[in-house]
């Protein structure tokens, strides 16, 4: 028996980064850390930059993105619609080099940072909060996870989810990577050294290609009629690829968001382009 948890519930990004996002600026706000005055700097390459650009503008806050180049423009067209100010880089991917670039161009410019790699307040959000709801909606049937399958991006959500059903079940937590040479919206290798994934137990990661991460998605579209995002893509194929191993139970698989964000690459598979 596998379980969906569909985060693109979520009401300003359509996305599992609301919560994170959501935490950070009210922790931020209570020490006193942002105000109406302040700006807002912040690496991205979509979910984070949308749901902060939202949240931004219900706070009055001016909020500017910095992308890595791979960006699929979509993101970059919302980040627009919202008025945030879009700083398109020449980083492949958001590592720590880019991190640390957007850390001192917000100190040249005296804008806040929140850092969503670093910020204890992204991991706070789904180990009090994301996590409690999934055990709660578990319970409600009767049920406890065998396995939680979630991407890998910051790692945020499967680091605070692995730390609280690792405290209180047997429960196996897999991770989802693009596979060498491979680029996925929302997940990263491990060589990007996402901070929480390195201070809780992960059973395992299983590496993804972008073009099983497609299929992934439309494998649920055509079979439940769900538009999932790459991410969650990934996270289908990787179940696939464990489901044999680790034989009956109750699994919870981590959809981060919908799929009108990815509609590029979902054109470009469709006519045979990758």
């Amino acid at each position: 028996m596998y379980f969906a948890k569909l985060e693109f519930f979520n009401p300003f990004s359509r996305s599992i980064k609301d919560r994170a996002v959501f935490n950070m600026l009210m922790n931020a706000k209570r020490r006193g850390d942002i105000n109406g005055n302040n700006r807002l700097f912040e690496a991205t390459s979509g979910n984070v930059g949308i749901s902060m650009a939202a949240l931004s503008n219900v706070m009055g806050i001016d909020f500017r993105a910095y992308l890595p180049k791979p960006t699929p423009k979509t993101t970059e067209v919302l980040l627009g619609v919202l008025g945030a100010e879009v700083v398109r880089t020449d980083f492949e991917t958001i590592d720590p080099t880019m991190v640390s670039y957007v850390v001192e161009e917000a100190k040249k410019a005296g804008a806040v940072n929140l850092n969503q790699f670093e910020n204890d307040d992204n991991f706070e959000a789904h180990y009090k909060y994301t996590a409690k709801e999934i055990d709660e909606q578990l319970k409600s049937i009767g049920k406890r996870p065998t396995a939680i399958i979630a991407g890998i991006g910051t790692s945020g959500h499967i680091g605070g989810l692995a730390k609280y059903f690792k405290e209180r079940y047997d429960t196996k937590v897999i991770g989802v990577v693009p596979a060498e040479g491979e680029s996925i919206p929302g997940i990263k290798r491990l060589e990007t050294k996402p901070k929480w994934f390195f201070q809780v137990e992960i059973d395992e990661v299983i590496e993804v290609t972008k073009r099983e991460a497609i299929e992934g998605a439309i494998e649920v579209a055509r079979r439940d009629g769900l538009l999932i995002g790459l991410s969650s893509g990934a996270v289908v194929k990787a179940f696939e690829k464990v489901i044999d191993k680790l034989g009956e139970g109750t699994y919870v698989l981590i959809f981060p968001d919908d799929g009108f964000k990815y509609v590029e690459a979902f054109e470009a598979y469709l006519r045979g382009e990758m």
